[in-house]
């Protein structure tokens, strides 16, 4: 296999999803002309996360106007799946010739559960195939108030051009067997999405690459306080400036030894670029192979209950 290049975005998100789209097919292009292969965005990068939860204050009053006006803003810019904006991404992916990895608020809009907002994973091949649709298992604390709970079907790595590709989302890296299941699954390069890589996050990000011996590409976002939802209030004890960051980025590459390629990075627009090399991945392994060598399974085994599989019309 030849080696790769992959690149994290690290960019302001839009909260709108056509310009968010616009956005992402900029900089995709970017990293494309600069040589990646497989380029990853951040959680919930269309339409962006949704810091309101964290730092503005009543975000949990039951029956409050501008949080539901807060949360039908976000549906309405959410990306249904199937559908147009899920169409364009793929389309950005085949035009590049790249494989891309991109979260996305997503929104079901037909049969069961329509209406369910998912924190969802994307992966698409250079030729335009959705080869992976990852719903984060269990959204994080507030969370939990505007998106629903997702399944195994996605806890996979896929086959692509730049390796085999996987990816969690946020606090999914610190459930143990979610990440035994990926490791199980062969990964080569690991997507850890989040909406700010902060240290504790970094510390996972540099575990995980040396539990699983591959690649990591730790992916946040930026958002300032001017961004969030007009009507809410921000608090004043987290909140002292329109400029401030309230998802600050912290996006980093890491090797297959738990070792920094390239960032961290913190409150500026940046592509970050490190090459993906296969012979790193084998010599890596010899002192530590949780699947192979260094695994027992005359003494532990992970088995799964059900795979949670599904079928969404647009899937691969």
């Amino acid at each position: 296999m030849d080696d790769a290049i992959a690149a994290v975005v690290q960019a302001e998100t839009t909260g709108d999803l056509e310009a968010g789209l616009n956005r992402t097919a900029d900089l995709l292009a970017d990293a494309a002309r600069r040589g990646a292969t497989l380029v990853a965005f951040p959680e919930t990068w269309l339409p962006g996360y949704p810091a309101w939860l964290d730092v503005c204050r009543d975000a949990g009053l039951w029956d409050h106007p501008p949080v539901k006006r807060a949360f039908r803003e976000m549906a309405d810019c959410s990306v249904a799946l199937p559908g147009a904006a899920v169409d364009r991404l793929a389309g950005m992916a085949a035009d590049r010739g790249v494989t891309l990895v991109v979260g996305v608020v997503e929104r079901v809009d037909a049969g069961a559960g329509r209406g369910t907002l998912y924190n969802s994973l994307l992966t698409f091949g250079p030729d335009g195939r959705l080869l992976n649709h990852h719903r984060k298992l269990m959204p994080t604390y507030t969370e939990r108030m505007i998106w629903g709970m997702g399944d195994a079907a996605g806890v996979r790595a896929v086959d692509t051009p730049a390796g085999r590709v996987g990816g969690l989302i946020c606090w999914e890296h610190w459930m143990p067997l979610a990440r035994q299941a990926l490791h199980e699954s062969g990964e080569d390069v690991h997507v850890a999405a989040w909406p700010t890589v902060r240290e504790m996050n970094l510390i996972a990000c540099r575990q995980y690459a040396f539990e699983g011996r591959c690649y990591v590409l730790a992916a946040g976002s930026l958002q300032r306080a001017s961004a969030l939802p007009a009507g809410l209030e921000p608090d004043p004890a987290i909140i002292r400036s329109p400029d401030q960051f309230v998802v600050r980025g912290g996006s980093a590459i890491i090797g297959p030894a738990g070792d920094l390629m390239a960032g961290p990075c913190f409150e500026e627009e940046i592509t970050l670029i490190a090459p993906i090399k296969w012979s790193r991945i084998r010599e890596e392994s010899m002192t530590l192979d949780v699947t192979g060598h260094y695994s027992r399974p005359d003494c532990f085994r992970l088995e799964r209950i059900a795979d949670g599989s599904r079928r969404v019309a647009g899937d691969a």
